[in-house]
């Protein structure tokens, strides 16, 4: 389709570049315009250049009153299917909460299940104007199926482990969906250290070192996990992992919430992302994440909601506003990471970890991933720094479109994602209900 965006504020997260009044042209499923109001919005554009030629036919052309369109936000690390656990194993340490509760429940998955919460997942996506996330976790053709017929971007993340799976089989499947549809993306990666036997992770070292890919997995969550690794190992995780030549092509780590300096250094050598879930550490009692010391360091970051069984909302406003202020909270600092750094982090550095570079900024060529956020609402008013009002006050009803790839999936509280989301949540609740039936 063919969709021009005018009268509307544009922030599009290039750098060093203030938001401005102008407007926004999709053709098919990339930006071809975004800029000042454009005279010329009826003509051809042929490498960027009106040609006089005749009009561009337009499918819709949406007034934005005024209201904002930015890129959307990139939940960096996520285990979408994970909606059936929603509020079921709350107020748990996280060994406990992984052991007693999480681990039996997902032994009753299968496919047509995880497909089903995938589903769901993606719907709260879109009203959180998240328009791409980074999934790590079990049958994924059922995750890449609901994504794809829902209209979602999705990058996969291996979760090999000790508990299932062989790295041969994971090549199959970084083959298989790195081929899959143009919003499907795999990278190679593993659960954690504590999961996952040295032979496999040298195992895994290699493939990475064959394809020259980066590897990502959860690290330095808790700090058990790190004294665990150091009585097995003598040093911490992020050592071990650079160490076997897993960072040898770069990746990225989850939480890293118990690092060291030296950690962080090696992060920043690498190219390591740090993904941070800080709602998740926070109600898991995992800890606050040392996130200004790795922006000192040049560490890439960026922000995910992690699954809805310990988050449990899957919502980037309350991620960016609990970056920022638990970081404050951390170091005694009200000045600590500020809105435009974080901001920074939730769009250009998820999308960094994640390796959609296509999908980063509002520009020309650029994929049309974008949201309007509606300024027309009393937490919105005054716009003195619209950058501050989206992290400290703005909030998922501001959302008012969510479009990926060029197609609206979500504008004014409607749903186009090729079904009924009465009937996503029906199945949701029936197959939740199974699994809980079953014992």
């Amino acid at each position: 389709m063919n969709i021009r965006f005018y009268n509307c504020k544009i922030l599009t997260m290039k750098q060093e570049q203030p938001v401005f009044e102008g407007e926004l042209w999709v053709r098919g499923d990339r930006i071809l315009y975004a800029g000042p109001a454009n005279p010329d919005y009826g003509k051809v554009m042929r490498g960027g250049c009106a040609d006089g030629g005749e009009g561009i036919v337009w499918d819709r052309m949406i007034d934005c009153g005024g209201n904002l369109l930015m890129p959307g936000f990139k939940n960096a690390h996520t285990h979408s299917a994970m909606t059936f656990l929603r509020s079921y194993a709350d107020d748990l340490p996280l060994q406990d909460w992984l052991h007693k509760q999480v681990f039996p429940m997902e032994a009753k998955l299968n496919e047509e299940r995880v497909y089903w919460f995938s589903r769901l997942a993606f719907l709260e996506y879109l009203t959180s104007g998240i328009t791409a996330d980074f999934d790590m976790y079990m049958y994924v053709e059922g995750t890449a199926r609901a994504s794809v017929e829902t209209g979602f971007r999705t990058v996969f993340c291996e979760s090999i482990n000790d508990f299932g799976g062989m790295v041969g089989e994971a090549e199959q499947r970084y083959l298989r969906y790195n081929d899959y549809d143009p919003l499907i993306g795999y990278r190679l990666g593993f659960h954690a250290e504590y999961t996952t036997s040295e032979a496999i992770l040298r195992e895994l070292s290699g493939l990475a070192h064959q394809y020259r890919a980066p590897v990502y997995t959860h690290s330095s969550e808790t700090r058990g996990e790190v004294q665990g690794c150091m009585e097995r190992y003598g040093m911490t995780p992020t050592a071990l992992f650079e160490r076997l030549g897993l960072f040898d092509h770069g990746g990225g780590c989850y939480h890293c919430v118990h690092v060291t300096e030296d950690d962080m250094d090696i992060m920043a050598k690498h190219g390591i992302s740090v993904i941070t879930n800080p709602a998740s550490n926070a109600k898991l009692a995992s800890g606050i994440a040392p996130l200004v010391r790795m922006l000192e360091k040049g560490i890439n970051i960026g922000i995910g909601t992690d699954g809805a069984a310990s988050n449990n909302c899957l919502d980037m406003f309350r991620e960016m506003f609990l970056a920022t202020a638990l970081q404050k909270l951390r170091y005694s600092d009200a000045s600590a990471l500020a809105a435009d750094q974080v901001l920074r982090m939730a769009t250009v550095g998820g999308a960094r970890a994640m390796g959609l570079t296509d999908c980063d900024v509002l520009e020309e060529g650029k994929q049309a991933d974008l949201i309007m956020i509606d300024l027309k609402q009393p937490n919105m008013q005054p716009e003195h720094h619209l950058v501050k009002n989206l992290v400290y006050s703005g909030s998922k009803s501001n959302v008012r479109l969510t479009m990926i790839a060029g197609k609206i999936l979500y504008e004014d509280g409607t749903f186009h994602v090729g079904a009924e989301p009465e009937e996503i949540y029906r199945q949701a609740n029936r197959l939740a209900a199974e699994m809980k039936k079953e014992g």
